[in-house]
């Protein structure tokens, strides 16, 4: 790709996650991948869609769910803004968000506070641009207490693949640290690692 190209589809951060990237002719871009630059504080216009696309079936809605806990592992509040549509609201148990800009602050404040988090995702059922989906997931706080969180969520999504309303309702489950089963090494869950079924939650 040439330079001209390339500064062509980059914009500042601020400008996709306000959604003015939005505006970008899809033939434009590639929407195979999201890419997130922090060093030049660039982010590459792939983030505006994010396949695999609605109408779902059984395989794209498990690659969606699978995609989902992968991002939410990272905890990088940046890139799992990505895949919601700018002005996409949430309500995360009683408190409701608002758009990409308050999304990265409200997963901000959650990993700064949910310490050595590790999430599971499994589908429930899908149709159309919608998905259910149950999840589990532990952390400890900073005095080292440790929990697990059970929930469910409603995920709707828009026809370029990026979610735009997501309902999670969230229990917490006070445990002992050697109760944990959730012990994978930082990031994305290995392929290996039993699901929530397997592992009887």
């Amino acid at each position: 790709m040439s330079k001209t190209n390339d500064n062509a589809i980059k914009i500042s951060r601020r400008a996709l996650i306000t959604g003015v990237a939005s505006t970008v002719a899809a033939s434009a871009v590639s929407t195979s991948s999201v890419a997130l630059n922090k060093t030049n504080d660039k982010i590459d216009l792939r983030a505006i869609a994010k396949p695999p696309k609605p109408p779902f079936t059984k395989e794209t809605a498990m690659q969606k769910v699978r995609a989902a806990e992968d991002g939410w592992n990272s905890r990088d509040p940046y890139k799992v803004a990505m895949a919601y549509t700018p002005d996409s609201s949430w309500r995360n148990r009683a408190e409701c968000i608002d758009g990409r800009e308050e999304i990265i602050e409200f997963l901000t404040r959650k990993w700064n506070r949910e310490l050595n988090y590790r999430l599971v995702k499994e589908l429930w059922s899908f149709k159309d641009n919608r998905i259910a989906v149950r999840f589990a997931y532990e952390y400890h706080n900073d005095s080292g207490d440790w929990f697990r969180a059970y929930g469910n969520e409603n995920w709707e999504f828009s026809a370029n693949g990026l979610m735009h309303k997501r309902i999670a309702s969230i229990n917490d489950y006070d445990i002992e640290e050697h109760e944990r089963k959730f012990r994978w090494a930082r990031g994305r869950r290995p392929d290996d690692h039993p699901g929530l079924s397997a592992l009887g939650l």
